[in-house]
């Protein structure tokens, strides 16, 4: 039996065809869409320059200051002093006679006792063992040469009496324990003798000891600073380990 459609009729000969070409066109859309800019309307530049604000000038308005007010007037003058005209009557004025202070020849000198004048004492600071110019002299340290080596020489003479005197027993029986440390300061005056002993320690026995050691050092040769003998200031520190 024959058909009796126009094969010519047959749409779906042609379907490849214009799906392909329907493909394509779709692509090229596709690839138009992706490669389109837009841009915002405020990123646009028109090229139109807009100056009519900016060249409006403001024009200060000017106010006008009043005149400053009048100075106020001088003072008056002051009035001229009335100088009044006292009539004389002739009465007699007493004139001071001034007596001559020269003596006669024959006139009797009378002797002036001599004038005592009290002696104040000049107050002489303490100078410090470390800054002291010439430094006093420990007895035993003489033959030293120069200042240094006589200070060297005085503090390991004081620190090996201190060693010898002090009872280091002391600390035990007063139920003390670790190292203990005594703080000594003396002035060695302008006669060579040890005053003015000032201590601080843990305890008043170790103090009472401290202060009895310090006493029992020898005469010195006093300091000197600029050929003068002054006082010279020195700090001993004591310390010993109670076991």
């Amino acid at each position: 039996m024959e058909s009796k459609k126009n094969p010519k009729a047959d749409l779906n000969r042609r379907g490849m065809v214009f799906f392909q070409l329907g493909l394509i066109a779709m692509l090229l859309f596709s690839w138009m869409a992706i490669e389109c800019k837009t841009y915002d309307k405020e990123d646009i530049d028109l090229g139109i320059v807009d100056a009519g604000d900016d060249l409006e000038e403001e024009i200060p308005i000017t106010q006008m200051q009043p005149p400053p007010p009048p100075p106020p007037p001088p003072p008056p003058p002051a009035a001229p002093e009335v100088i009044e005209i006292i009539e004389d009557d002739d009465e007699e004025v007493e004139e001071t006679v001034i007596e001559s202070s020269e003596t006669d020849q024959l006139e009797e000198i009378v002797e002036i006792e001599d004038i005592v004048e009290d002696v104040v004492e000049e107050v002489v600071e303490e100078v410090p063992f470390a800054v002291i110019e010439n430094v006093p002299v420990y007895p035993g340290c003489e033959n030293e040469n120069g200042n240094e080596a006589k200070k060297n020489c005085m503090t390991q003479r004081i620190q090996q009496f201190v060693q010898r005197r002090f009872n280091t027993d002391l600390g035990s029986q007063l139920g003390l324990r670790g190292v203990q440390q005594i703080f000594v300061m003396f002035t060695i005056d302008v006669n060579g003798d040890v005053s003015n002993v000032q201590v601080r320690a843990p305890h008043q026995r170790l103090e009472t000891e401290a202060r009895s050691v310090i006493a029992k050092l020898p005469k010195m040769e006093p300091g000197s600073q600029r050929g003068t003998k002054v006082p010279v200031s020195y700090t001993l520190p004591i310390r010993f380990e109670v076991q």
